[in-house]
């Protein structure tokens, strides 16, 4: 009721994954917008992508996703849009829902909006094959999670070419086979060990509403997220130059100048969806990557797609005509930590000693404290929902890279 209070227009559009909580809430939801008096259109089960393709090309005034994405079973809640999908996070909008909830400031139209339910599976598997380009084919294991990947794929695999081996393709809120969060690597395990055993090319797994995914390359190594974005960018990027390409501040070097390399512009973002889609939209960027396993798109109404990303991986991989490890190797000579916590109450205080520290350095506040120096540098931030420091160094040589690593290491220890 809040939620819908804050939308200008009268069309708001809903959806849900398929999580044992999310009818119920998306009924209490649809129970809410109507009181105000504005209309719903309910396309039912849906992929947060095929949502946001909803509200772009139908033209909707507002969308919701039931869903807890990559959280645990008993997780839910609501990804939230406005008008051509931009996104509505704490600061643009849900601040001023929290507030008319504290206040109980629910509103009763006389006039009560009208249900509609509409169907947009095949709409949407159209709009998604039409960045499919040139694929060869090849043998792919595609893990769903159990998750939305598992209702939205299966049409749009049967118009490409190759052999697609499907693991947890069932829809199940419970997710008995593993978690869908593709960042645990536990949760990679079955994905490994087949695209091992049947000699796979590339395996690629989805998180819960499929707006993610990550991939494992035919030795069964997974890939690092940031170093997909370099791959996607080299087919996105093949014959276009001056377009800008947004990179999560813990983006290795090597995808920097991979993309300067092809005449392109690389800019940091600060890590989190809402960051990034805005500011895509903001400087007009092509593409943008995230740590995450998140791919935006200028072309996909500026939102992220797990499967629109997996196309350009198949395309790199068929244009290349190499072995996914192959394409991989060159993005990963500067050695890296990846990312290391620490657990602390005295997240502030421990960033601001160690920019006092590395004063000497390039410095940037965009998201935490990245230093940089000629040969190596690091990002420190703090995690947006748990107590907890987020560290990533990177150097351009190996001894360098232990002796910085330690160092750094150290000195936030110490402070702990």
């Amino acid at each position: 009721n809040c939620f819908a209070q804050i939308i200008e227009g009268k069309n708001i559009l809903v959806s849900m994954d398929m999580r044992e909580s999310s009818k119920p809430l998306l009924d209490a939801l649809v129970k809410g917008i109507l009181e105000v008096g504005k209309d719903v259109t309910d396309i039912g089960l849906a992929s947060t992508p095929m949502m946001n393709f909803a509200v772009g090309r139908f033209d909707y005034d507002a969308g919701v996703q039931v869903t807890a994405s990559h959280n645990p079973k008993e997780y839910n809640g609501f990804k939230t849009v406005g008008k051509e999908t931009i996104p509505i996070g704490f600061e643009t909008g849900l601040n001023l829902v929290e507030e008319k909830v504290k206040k109980n400031k629910i509103r009763e139209s006389e006039n009560k909006g009208h249900r509609e339910e509409k169907d947009v599976l095949s709409e949407y598997t159209e709009y998604v094959l039409t960045f499919k380009g040139e694929i060869k084919p090849m043998k792919v294991i595609i893990d769903a999670s159990n998750g939305m990947a598992g209702y939205t794929l299966p049409s749009i695999l049967e118009e490409l070419p190759g052999e697609f081996q499907k693991l947890f393709f069932d829809l199940d809120g419970t997710f008995p086979n593993h978690e869908s969060n593709p960042l645990v690597e536990k949760n990679l395990n079955r994905l490994r060990k087949t695209v091992l055993e049947e000699r796979a090319d590339l395996g690629v797994i989805f998180d819960g509403d499929a707006d993610r995914s990550v991939y494992v390359d035919e030795k069964g190594d997974i890939v690092r997220p940031d170093l997909i974005t370099g791959i996607i960018a080299s087919e996105v990027l093949n014959g276009k130059e001056g377009e800008k390409i947004l990179l999560d501040v813990r983006t290795s070097w090597a995808v920097k100048e991979a993309i300067e390399e092809l005449g392109c512009i690389p800019l940091s973002v600060k890590v989190g969806h809402a960051y990034a889609r805005r500011k895509l939209r903001e400087v007009n960027a092509i593409l943008g990557g995230e740590l995450a396993g998140h791919y935006y798109f200028r072309d996909n109404f500026y939102c992220d797609s797990g499967v629109i990303a997996f196309f350009y991986v198949l395309r790199t991989l068929s244009r290349e005509n190499k072995k996914m490890s192959e394409i991989v190797e060159p993005l990963l000579k500067y050695p890296g930590t990846g990312e290391i916590n620490f657990k602390t109450e005295k997240k502030d205080e421990i960033i601001d000693t160690m920019k006092g520290i590395y004063s000497d350095g390039e410095i940037s506040l965009l998201d935490g404290l990245t230093v940089e120096y000629d040969d190596w540098w690091f990002n420190l931030r703090k995690s947006n929902t748990e107590p907890y420091l987020r560290l990533n160094i990177e150097a351009k040589d190996n001894d360098k890279f232990e002796i910085k690593k330690n160092e750094v290491i150290d000195r936030i220890k110490s402070m702990l």
